[in-house]
């Protein structure tokens, strides 16, 4: 029950994070001259990136803090 809860908790954390950096790159591409395939697959790809990255980080701050509140 613990890990689904880290989870869970990690998953809340970690895609608004990726969410708000590719709306950054999205908001950033619509000054710039791009198409729209750009913009979108681009946006699409940095979430996708920013996911990879992050949910390991989240995951084992979040496994952390878990087991120091546990104690």
């Amino acid at each position: 029950m613990k890990t689904q809860r880290v989870g869970l908790t990690s998953a809340l954390i970690y895609t608004p994070i990726s969410l708000f950096v590719a709306g950054i790159f999205f908001g950033i591409t619509v000054i710039g001259d791009y198409t729209w395939v750009a913009r979108i697959g681009g946006s699409i790809w940095v979430f996708l990136l920013s996911m990879i990255i992050s949910m390991p980080l989240i995951t084992s701050t979040v496994k952390k803090n878990r087991s120091k509140s546990a104690v």
